[in-house]
C-alpha cells in the first residue's frame, strides 16, 4: 500500500511521528504544497528559508520530495488519488488558518482515503494543559509549572526501511522557489536537520550553561538561533530537550524557559484564535496614532536612538533579531509612537525568517500591555538604559550604526552627549523619550478608566 506524508510545519526526517505512522502504512510519497495563501503572507527571508529548507529535504530524501503549488483543498486530494494512497498522514496544526485549511482537505478526499493526525510541532500538544479549575492557563509561569510536570516523549527514530514514492511536482512550484532562493538576507543561517542539530550540540557544549548571564547581550550573539529551524520543524523542542538532559546549569534551565515561551504562546493562540491580530486584553478607550514619518524611521533604523536603529537595520539585512533588541524595538514603536502593536508585528513577520505567528504577534502583545503577564507600567523600555544595560560596551550598535562606530564604549548609545556624536551623518532623536513615556502611562490610565 503507499500512503501520503503532507509535510507542513515538520521538515525533517527524524523524530517525526506522522512519517513514522506513514512509513507503517508501506510506501510512502513525501508531498509539500506551496499554499499561495501563505506564501503570499511571507516576506522575502521566510520565503528564502522555507526553499532552502525544502532543498535540504529533498536532498535527504533522494530526490523524491513532491512540490506542487495551489490550494491545499485542491491540490492534496489529486496527488492522493493520483498515486492511489490509502492513508494521508500529517502532523496536527494548531493555527486558526490551518485548522480551517485542513478541515477542507479531510473533507475533499476520497471517500476511502483516511486522514491520520500525529504528533505537534510541540513538546506538549497545544490544548493539553489546564489549571485547576479546567481553564487554559492565563499567565506564564504556572502555565511553566505544568509544562515541566506534564513532560514529553522522548525523541523518535527515524522509520526503519523507509520506501519513498517518487510522484511529479508542478513547475510553478518549483519556479517559486528558485526565485526566492535568490531573495533572501545574506545572514540566513545553513539549512536542513543535520545543520540544525550540529549548530545546537555547538551551542549545548559550548555557550548553554553560561546562557543565562549571556543571553541578553547582542553584541555576544551566544544565543542558539534555533528559532528558524523549530519555525519550520528541522528540529524538534523534543529533540533540544533531550540534548539538555541532565545539564543542571541555571543557563541550561533558563533555555528550557525560553522554550517553554514558545509552548505557551502556541497555548494560548489555540485557545485563543482570534488573538492573533487582536488584543488578547484590551485596555478600553486606549488610543492609538499612526505617525507615517515616525513609522518610515522605525522601519528603516533611522529614530536617533543607535540600539533601536541597530535592531531594525539588523531585521532587513540578515531576516533575524537578537531577542532583548526586539522587545526595545517593540516597546519603542507601541511606546514611544504610540502605534497599535500589529502593524509592528506584520512587518516583523515580512522580515523574519523565524516568523512565527503564536510567538511573535504574543510577544508584541506582551510588550503592548494587552496580551498575556501584561503590565504596561513596567514595559516603558528606555532604549538608552536598555542600551547601556545590555550592550554596555556599545559593540552591537557600532556594528549595526557605521554612523557611531568612532564613539568609543558605550558613548556610542549617547550620540548627542558628544560633540563628535553626529559627524558622520546619524539622525536625530525623533521623539522625547521621557515626554513620550509620560503620554503613554497617561493613556494607560485614562483607557483603564474609561
Amino acid at each position: 500500500m503507499t500512503s501520503v506524508m503532507w509535510f507542513r510545519r515538520d521538515l525533517r526526517l527524524r523524530d517525526n511521528p506522522a512519517l513514522r505512522a506513514a512509513a507503517a502504512d508501506g510506501d510512502v510519497l513525501g508531498l509539500f504544497v506551496l499554499d499561495p495563501v501563505l506564501w503570499r503572507s511571507a516576506g522575502p527571508a521566510r520565503r528564502a528559508w522555507l526553499a532552502g529548507t525544502l532543498r535540504s529535504l529533498d536532498e535527504s530524501m533522494g530526490g523524491r520530495l513532491c512540490l506542487r503549488s495551489g490550494d491545499p483543498a485542491t491540490v492534496v486530494p489529486d496527488v492522493v488519488a493520483a498515486v492511489r494512497a490509502t492513508t494521508l498522514h500529517v502532523a496536527h496544526d494548531s493555527n486558526p488558518y490551518a485548522r480551517s485549511r485542513d478541515r477542507a482537505v479531510v473533507s475533499a478526499l476520497p471517500g476511502s482515503v483516511t486522514g491520520v493526525a500525529t504528533g505537534t510541532p510541540y513538546a506538549v500538544p497545544p490544548g493539553s494543559l489546564s489549571n485547576g479549575s479546567g481553564d487554559p492557563y492565563k499567565v506564564f509561569t504556572p502555565f511553566a509549572r505544568a509544562w515541566r510536570s506534564h513532560g514529553w516523549e522522548p525523541p523518535a527514530p527515524a522509520p526503519d526501511g523507509l520506501s519513498w514514492v517518487g510522484h511529479p511536482g508542478d513547475e510553478p512550484a518549483r519556479a517559486l522557489l528558485d526565485e526566492a532562493a535568490g531573495e533572501g538576507p545574506e545572514g540566513m543561517p545553513r539549512p536542513g536537520e543535520d545543520a540544525a542539530l550540529r549548530r545546537f550540540r555547538e551551542f549545548v557544549e559550548r555557550d548553554v550553561d553560561d546562557y543565562d548571564d549571556v543571553r541578553d547581550d547582542p553584541g555576544a550573539d551566544r544565543t542558539s538561533r534555533m528559532s528558524p529551524y523549530l519555525k519550520l520543524g528541522v528540529v524538534h523542542p523534543r529533540q533540544l530537550l533531550a540534548e539538555l538532559a541532565g545539564r543542571r546549569s541555571p543557563g541550561a534551565a533558563t533555555y528550557e524557559k525560553e522554550l517553554a515561551w514558545r509552548e505557551f504562546y502556541a497555548d494560548v493562540l489555540h485557545h485563543n484564535p482570534d488573538s492573533a491580530w487582536r488584543d488578547l486584553r484590551p485596555v478600553p478607550g486606549l488610543t492609538y496614532d499612526e505617525p507615517e514619518d515616525a513609522v518610515e524611521a522605525w522601519k528603516t533604523g533611522t529614530t536617533g536612538f543607535p540600539i533601536v536603529d541597530a535592531g531594525m537595520r539588523q531585521l532587513l539585512a540578515e531576516g533575524w533579531m537578537h531577542n532583548r533588541v526586539r522587545m526595545i524595538t517593540a516597546s519603542f514603536l507601541t511606546k514611544d509612537l504610540h502605534v497599535w502593536w500589529p502593524l509592528g508585528a506584520r512587518h516583523f513577520l515580512d522580515h523574519l525568517v523565524d516568523g512565527d505567528l503564536a510567538s511573535n504577534n504574543h510577544g508584541w502583545q506582551w510588550v503592548a500591555g494587552t496580551g498575556t503577564d501584561a503590565a504596561p507600567y513596567f514595559r516603558v523600555f528606555n532604549p538608552v538604559t536598555q542600551g547601556l544595560k545590555f550592550d554596555g560596551h556599545g559593540d552591537y550598535v557600532r556594528r549595526w550604526v557605521p554612523e557611531v562606530a568612532h564613539l568609543p564604549g558605550k558613548a556610542a548609545h549617547e550620540p548627542w552627549e558628544h560633540a563628535e556624536g553626529y559627524a558622520h551623518g546619524y539622525p536625530r532623536r525623533i521623539v522625547d523619550h521621557a515626554e513620550e513615556r509620560r503620554v503613554t502611562l497617561d493613556r494607560y490610565q485614562r483607557g483603564r478608566q474609561s
